[in-house]
């Protein structure tokens, strides 16, 4: 073992060191046959998933959960780099540096001349710096926004920015009349459907407007709409397991009860609140 694997958690400073070694001998010749295996495109779903936990971490409040899934993450950081060093394409040094001359570029206001200091000039300050940077002065304004997030998140970002140049609704009364619109259109085109057969075009898409402008209220009004979905999503949860509960008390399995029996348990748990 080399001298940077052998460090113990003791020697605070180099903790990067240690890790950066041991996923270099995890992946050399004798390390762990999966992690040689692995590439950028087969460690997509871990990155994710890891992110989505700590997400989960700091929404229960847990410190210790917390820490050990941003050490999760940051494996996945390090794992990256690992494989791209071996190409000599760039490495975790690369990374770092890059990432620390951007938050001194794009902080003129603390490492140079810009007299900015509202959160809100800030902010615009930073998109203004992003887009000369990136050469994006001449492409739309909206270009590569949320680009690869799923759509829910994608929706909430490309509002955010809109709102940022004042394209936004000056109140959420107009929003609710706008969702309250966009639901009389999916209504209209639902009624033209068949029973059991597939959405038609038009029906999606009225769908996608009614979830969009939902996501605009929850924006407006500082909701994260994420947030808000996955408390739904744990609610269902919890009343589905009730149901089953109630069901295996009865003596009846959740494939052969009846939807009157499912929705009285269903009711049963929402009165408890």
């Amino acid at each position: 073992m080399t001298d940077e694997e052998m460090m113990t958690c003791a020697e605070p400073g180099r903790q990067i060191e240690r890790l950066r070694a041991i996923m270099h001998r995890l992946r050399s010749p004798g390390g762990c046959p999966w992690d040689a295996e692995q590439s950028h495109g087969s460690l997509v779903s871990n990155l994710i998933e890891e992110t989505y936990e700590t997400v989960a971490a700091i929404k229960t409040g847990d410190d210790r959960n917390l820490e050990e899934e941003l050490g999760d993450v940051l494996l996945q950081v390090v794992f990256h780099a690992e494989i791209a060093q071996e190409d000599d394409r760039f490495d975790f040094d690369s990374i770092a540096c890059g990432i620390s001359e951007k938050l001194v570029r794009r902080h003129p206001h603390v490492y140079g001349s810009s007299d900015v200091s509202s959160t809100d000039g800030v902010l615009m300050q930073w998109e203004e710096i992003k887009r000369a940077e990136k050469g994006d002065e001449e492409k739309p304004y909206l270009h590569g926004v949320g680009k690869g997030l799923p759509a829910l998140l994608r929706s909430t970002k490309l509002q955010k920015k809109a709102s940022k140049v004042g394209f936004d609704w000056p109140a959420t009364d107009g929003i609710v009349e706008k969702i309250e619109e966009e639901f009389g259109e999916v209504k209209e085109e639902l009624a033209k459907h068949q029973v059991g057969e597939s959405a038609s075009a038009e029906l999606q898409s009225e769908i996608g407007d009614l979830l969009f402008i939902v996501t605009n209220l929850a924006r407006k009004l500082g909701v994260d709409p994420e947030i808000a979905l996955e408390g739904t999503n744990q609610k269902f949860l919890d009343r589905f397991a009730y149901i089953e509960k109630g069901l295996k008390k009865a003596g009846v399995s959740l494939e052969d009860a009846t939807l009157e029996q499912m929705d009285a348990f269903w009711n049963e748990k929402r009165a408890e609140g």
